[in-house]
């Protein structure tokens, strides 16, 4: 037999939320950790709710705002498997941001733009990708210093692939 509760839980956002199987509907993972460390066992792992949602409002919310590392309180019905080892299912009935995850900072790419092209430094690499401003592609330079002889070739019509 199943087991049926109705309760609130907050926890992390795992990944990207998706589109449900049907019109209105969102699926997403929520890391939920225990609440009080000091009463469980140390390697007790955290859980993990497979969530669903039919509301279209909350649908909108996941689809458009929610990232992976938010911090989320969800209240709905949770229903757990016969198996102890599946993972619980979690339809939610509500939704409340209770912190938002800080945006990524891409510290190793630099792009820089001359005019209407568009180059991408990357620490990790040597050459250096270069894109008109509207993403066609240009070429790539063996070194930052070739560059403009890139741009050149391509502003002359020469193959610079």
């Amino acid at each position: 037999m199943n087991s049926q509760t109705h309760l609130a839980i907050n926890g992390y956002v795992d990944a990207i939320p998706a589109p449900g199987t049907h019109w209105g509907t969102a699926t997403f993972d929520l890391i939920h950790c225990p609440a009080d460390a000091d009463r469980i066992a140390p390697d007790a792992p955290d859980t993990v709710y497979a969530c669903t949602t039919g509301d279209p409002r909350i649908t909108d919310v996941l689809l458009r705002e929610i990232q992976p590392g938010d911090l989320l309180r969800i209240t709905g019905t949770v229903l757990q498997p016969d198996d102890p080892e599946a993972t619980p299912r979690f339809t939610v009935d509500a939704l409340e941001v209770l912190e938002a995850a800080p945006l990524p900072v891409l510290y190793d790419l630099v792009l820089e733009r001359w005019g209407n092209y568009v180059a991408v430094f990357d620490a990790d690499r040597d050459t250096v990708p270069v894109f008109t401003v509207d993403g066609t592609w240009v070429g790539e330079a063996a070194s930052p210093d070739a560059i403009g002889d890139l741009i050149d070739a391509s502003e002359k019509g020469g193959d610079s692939r």
